[in-house]
C-alpha cells in the first residue's frame, strides 16, 4: 500500500507558478536585448559577449544593490510598478561612477508565497530600467520561502556588470579649479527612507492621503523611481568631458562627493545654485531637520555630481543634456579635505 506522501506544494513552494513568472516575464527581459546578449531566460547561466559589444581590450565592473526600506512603502500600498527601477538605478548609477558602460543586469527576487501579479509588475519594472539604461535583463533568481517572511512582504537585489576598456577608469584628472555640475534628482530616490518613514509617522500622514507638497498621494509621491543617469554619462565618457562622477546615495552630498576626490583637494557648493525640491523641504520642516543632516542622508535635489574640468563645461551640459538632464553649475573644486559649503537650502 503506498502512502500519500507531501508534495512541496504541501510546504508553500509552487514550482508551477515560478515556471509560469519565467514565461510572462520573457518578453520583457527579450526586449532590453543589446549588442553582445546571447542566451535568454531559463538557463543554468547567462552569456554575454564582450567582443560583440564593442569592447577591445575591457576591464570588468560590478555593482550589487537594493532599494532599502522604500521596499515597506511599496508593500504596504501595492504600489509595486516602479520599486524595480529603483533596483536597477542603484546599481547601474553606481557603475557609470567608475567609467564602465553598465552591460547587464540580474535581480534576486524573495518572497514567502509568490503572487504571480504582483512579481510580474516588479520584474517588468526590473525589464523597464534595464531598457532605459542600455542594460540587458539576462537571468535572475526567484526564491519562494516560506516562513521567511510575513504575508504580502518580499525583498529584491540587484546585480551588474559593466565595462570599460582599460586606462579609461573614473576618477582620473581632478584638479583645484574643476566645476562641479549637478544633475537633477526625481525626488528622494532610493536612500533614507527609514527616517522618510519616521517623519510620515510622526506627521499622522498615512500614504493614501493628500501629497502635502504636490499631485496625487502621499506614498505615491514617495514611490517616484530613482533617475538613470547611464545614457547621459555614458555619452560623456564616450566625448572623455569629465574627470569624475559621483553618485548621490547614502551619506548625500557631503559624504559622496569626497569619495572621487583624490588626497588633497576637497569642494565647494553654492547651496544657492538650486531650489530645493518640495519634498525635502517638507521632510526638513516636519522632521525639525537642520541643514547639516538633511545634506548627509539625502540627495537635496541633486542625484549625481560631475567634475569637469572649465574648458570641458559644455560639452558635459550637451552630453548629459541628450538625455534629458538639465546640469547644472554648483561649485568647484578647491585645494583642503571634504566638502565646505556657501549659502542655504533652506
Amino acid at each position: 500500500m503506498t502512502k500519500n506522501g507531501l508534495t512541496y506544494a504541501d510546504a508553500g513552494v509552487d514550482i508551477d507558478a515560478g515556471n509560469a513568472l519565467v514565461e510572462r516575464i520573457k518578453p520583457a527581459a527579450k526586449r532590453t536585448a543589446r549588442p553582445g546578449t546571447m542566451s535568454g531566460l531559463g538557463g543554468f547561466g547567462a552569456l554575454f559577449d564582450l567582443k560583440a559589444a564593442g569592447f577591445v581590450d575591457p576591464v570588468l565592473v560590478a555593482a550589487t544593490d537594493g532599494v532599502g526600506t522604500k521596499l515597506r512603502i511599496a508593500i504596504d500600498t501595492g504600489n509595486v510598478d516602479g520599486i524595480g527601477i529603483d533596483l536597477v538605478a542603484m546599481c547601474v548609477n553606481d557603475l557609470v561612477c567608475q567609467g564602465a558602460e553598465p552591460l547587464f543586469f540580474l535581480d534576486y527576487f524573495a518572497t514567502g508565497k509568490l503572487e504571480l501579479d504582483q512579481a510580474t509588475r516588479i520584474i517588468e519594472g526590473i525589464a523597464e530600467g534595464c531598457a532605459l539604461s542600455g542594460c540587458a535583463l539576462i537571468g535572475g533568481e526567484t526564491a519562494e520561502m516560506p516562513g521567511m517572511y510575513h504575508a504580502g512582504d518580499f525583498d529584491l537585489a540587484g546585480f551588474s556588470v559593466g565595462a570599460m576598456e582599460r586606462g579609461t577608469e573614473l576618477p582620473r584628472g581632478v584638479a583645484e579649479g574643476d566645476v562641479l555640475l549637478g544633475l537633477p534628482s526625481d525626488g528622494v530616490h532610493s536612500n533614507g527612507y527609514s527616517l522618510v518613514r519616521r517623519i510620515v509617522e510622526t506627521s499622522g500622514l498615512a500614504w493614501e492621503d493628500a501629497c502635502p507638497w504636490g499631485e496625487g498621494t502621499l506614498g505615491a509621491a514617495l514611490l517616484t523611481p530613482t533617475k538613470l543617469y547611464v545614457k547621459g554619462a555614458v555619452a560623456a565618457l564616450r566625448e572623455d568631458c569629465v574627470q569624475a562622477l559621483a553618485h548621490i546615495t547614502g551619506g548625500g552630498l557631503t559624504e559622496n562627493l569626497p569619495r572621487v576626490l583624490p588626497e588633497g583637494l576637497g569642494a565647494e557648493i553654492d547651496l544657492t545654485a538650486w531650489e530645493l525640491p518640495p519634498v525635502f523641504k517638507w521632510l526638513a520642516s516636519s522632521g525639525g531637520m537642520a541643514e547639516a543632516e538633511l545634506l548627509k542622508t539625502f540627495n537635496s535635489g541633486v542625484g549625481m555630481i560631475a567634475v569637469v574640468s572649465p574648458d570641458q563645461l559644455e560639452a558635459a551640459k550637451a552630453a548629459f543634456a541628450t538625455d534629458g538632464h538639465q546640469a547644472f553649475e554648483m561649485g568647484r573644486i578647491t585645494a583642503g579635505a571634504g566638502v565646505a559649503y556657501k549659502g542655504s537650502l533652506l
